[in-house]
């Protein structure tokens, strides 16, 4: 499917996600994933924060509000929390958090997995989503997903990257 994967190697496309027990024969799959120079204490730090703000196109689900920059104590998420806050007020649901490797969780019938995956020059960061949608939206679905993803990863990587700078 057009813009089904960016960032991502075939490994990483077919190892398990937490989000592929929650959705049965999705229509649309989604993977992403971003090498981060920093490590995977620092990396999870960071993708905790997406529980505050979107970090992807602020203008766009943030209601033109900055995401914060600063690295804030953000606790760590459980099962029921909230999973995000857009356009002022909280989105979607926290569903399963293995602390440091793995956060996954829904928004609307939208499916991910946040997975923190170190390796040798890093850390991965890697996304995937899964839904059940109509075959024909999906396509467009998973371009409209990968803009923002994309910019999302980007943001949490160029952060965690500042923050490993800054600590030595």
């Amino acid at each position: 499917m057009i813009g089904d994967r960016w960032g991502v190697t075939q490994a990483e496309v077919e190892r398990r996600y937490g989000c592929d027990a929650l959705v049965a024969a999705p229509t649309l799959e989604a993977w992403r994933g971003v090498t981060v120079h920093a490590d995977p204490e620092t990396v999870w730090a960071r993708l905790r924060q997406v529980r505050i703000a979107p970090y992807s196109y602020d203008l766009v689900d943030n209601l033109g509000r900055r995401s914060p920059r600063e690295l804030r104590d953000v606790p760590e998420p459980t099962p029921g929390d909230p999973f995000t806050r857009a356009f002022g007020i909280d989105q979607g649901e926290v569903l399963a958090v293995d602390p440091g490797r793995e956060l996954t969780a829904r928004i609307m019938s939208a499916y991910m997995s946040y997975a923190v995956v170190p390796e040798a020059t890093g850390t991965r960061l890697l996304l995937k989503v899964a839904a059940r949608t109509h075959r024909i939206l999906a396509p467009a679905l998973s371009v409209g997903d990968l803009v923002m993803a994309r910019k999302q990863l980007l943001t949490l990587k160029a952060l965690a990257e500042s923050d490993q700078g800054a600590s030595g």
